[in-house]
Formats: C-alpha cells, sequence, structure tokens
C-alpha cells in the first residue's frame, strides 16, 4: 500500500498522531522502543488504510 499525504501539514498532523499513540505504546512495555520509526510507518499506514483506531503494529509486539 502506498502512503501518501497531501502536504507537509498533513504529514506532520500524522507523525503528531502516531508520536501519541507510540507514547502510549512504549509505557505498555515499559522501556523505549529503538524501532520506533518501524512502528511509526507502519501506524501511519494502518491509519491510512481506514482503521480508526490501529492496533499496534505487528514490529512493536
Amino acid at each position: 500500500m502506498q502512503v501518501l499525504f497531501e502536504s507537509a501539514a498533513d504529514l506532520a498532523e500524522a507523525l503528531r498522531r502516531a508520536a501519541a499513540a507510540h507514547g502510549k505504546h512504549e509505557e505498555q512495555i515499559g522501556h523505549a522502543d529503538p524501532d520506533w520509526p518501524d512502528w511509526y510507518a507502519q501506524y501511519m499506514e494502518q491509519e491510512q488504510a481506514g482503521h480508526s483506531a490501529p492496533a499496534a503494529p505487528e514490529a512493536a509486539r
């Protein structure tokens, strides 16, 4: 699936949403996630696919 954004502002908002979700993920796992770029990418892809509340990406499980 291609992940596309209409503008830099849309991408920035998507990154903010991913950051907030990732913060919760790190709280749940109890440590920093060194693979956060993979987690963000999968989260953003799931979100664009239309999942209103994306599950934790596979790389983070």
